[in-house]
């Protein structure tokens, strides 16, 4: 990012944190046994964000992965990781910043503590694949558009 006229970072991450985790095995120890292929695995990531006090925002990755084996629950993952960063910016670049560029950088965390919290767990661990985020901001912009047209319909 570009550095504003006061010479300030345009972009600035002050912290990061795991905010939300659990993780859930109902069916341990029986089910280390019944897994004989990989299982499957439903991965479901959102986005929320808030202005914190002046250019300070917060960003959230709420991820929530299910996995199941032969019709029985081999786990369930949930995981809310956050990072704080300064935004001096122009207006009209703070969303693509806060939906997209930030989730960006803070995703590798995410994917690592997932991967080593299965692990520990007793699980082999799942690398979660890359989340495409200007896809993600592209549609939620297409629905806010959407959205609007209906109401004045």
């Amino acid at each position: 990012m570009e550095n504003n006229e006061n010479n300030q970072p345009g972009m600035l991450i002050l912290s990061q944190y795991i905010k939300d985790m659990s993780i859930e095995i109902p069916f341990a120890p029986e089910i280390f046994g019944e897994i004989t292929a990989a299982p499957h695995v439903d991965v479901d990531i959102s986005m929320t964000n808030r202005q914190i006090e002046g250019n300070n925002y917060e960003v959230l990755l709420n991820t929530k992965i299910n996995a199941d084996t032969n019709g029985k629950k081999v786990f369930i993952i949930e995981l809310s990781y956050g990072a704080v960063a300064t935004l001096n910016l122009p207006e009209e670049a703070l969303e693509p910043v806060l939906y997209v560029e930030l989730p960006r950088l803070i995703f590798p965390f995410v994917r690592t503590i997932v991967a080593n919290s299965l692990q520990a767990a007793g699980l082999p661990p799942i690398l979660l694949s890359p989340i495409d985020f200007v896809s993600m901001y592209q549609a939620k912009k297409a629905q806010e558009e959407a959205d609007k047209t209906e109401k004045k319909a």
